[in-house]
């Protein structure tokens, strides 16, 4: 794919949806940091539910900290891995607490430093918290990037570097969630939607159906 269409690709992408944004619910940081540690595996969906509950009551590392293990468990419990999730945030809040001022850190290093934080969310709380123009690469992008040829790559990382290299600068910041948009409501998994995509034409998936 050329410079050329890989711009018109994502001109129209903004055209039709000017200011993207998670899907996920939240008001600080720290909100978002617990609610994408959550959402490893389980759907956005889901996990707005259990933070609508669970962040009315704590929605701060103290907070956190205070309802212990268990008692986080009764908040989201309904959430996939919720055991080894709600271990994973008491030891980062206290890292938060003890480290950070309780306050959410701006680095990659240190976010990938607390427990339950990978590359992946690290790169989501770097560009929607803090406006930084990286590039989460889950399932949806993975496999838009590839589908369309925007950004193939064999795992997850050569597509990310692909993305931060190829996507124009004046896309980057807001690349990640027109791509993970695209991929959860349009270029679908078992039969994507080529028929009410506005990139149609611009894609170069060879298995197009146009209905």
């Amino acid at each position: 794919m050329n410079k050329q269409k890989r711009t018109e690709i994502f001109e129209r992408l903004r055209a039709a949806n000017p200011h993207p944004t998670t899907e996920l619910h939240y008001t600080t940081p720290f909100e978002l940091l617990i609610a994408v540690i959550l959402s490893a595996q389980a759907t956005d969906k889901g996990v707005n539910k259990a933070t609508a509950r669970l962040f009315a009551v704590a929605n701060t590392p103290a907070e956190i900290l205070a309802l212990k293990e268990d008692g986080l468990k009764r908040y989201i419990k309904t959430i996939g891995l919720f055991n080894s999730k709600a271990a994973n945030i008491i030891k980062t809040c206290a890292i938060l607490k003890e480290q950070y001022n309780s306050e959410v850190p701006q680095t990659r290093e240190s976010l990938e430093a607390l427990p339950g934080v990978g590359r992946k969310t690290a790169n989501v709380i770097l560009n929607t918290a803090f406006g930084q123009p990286t590039i989460a690469v889950d399932t949806h992008i993975f496999r838009v990037s590839n589908r369309t040829r925007i950004a193939p790559g064999k795992n997850v990382l050569e597509v990310e570097r692909k993305l931060v290299r190829l996507i124009p600068e004046a896309f980057k910041l807001d690349a990640h969630h027109w791509l993970i948009l695209h991929g959860r409501y349009v270029c679908v998994a078992r039969k994507p939607r080529c028929g009410a995509c506005v990139i149609e034409d611009l894609c170069e998936y060879k298995q197009k159906v146009v209905e």
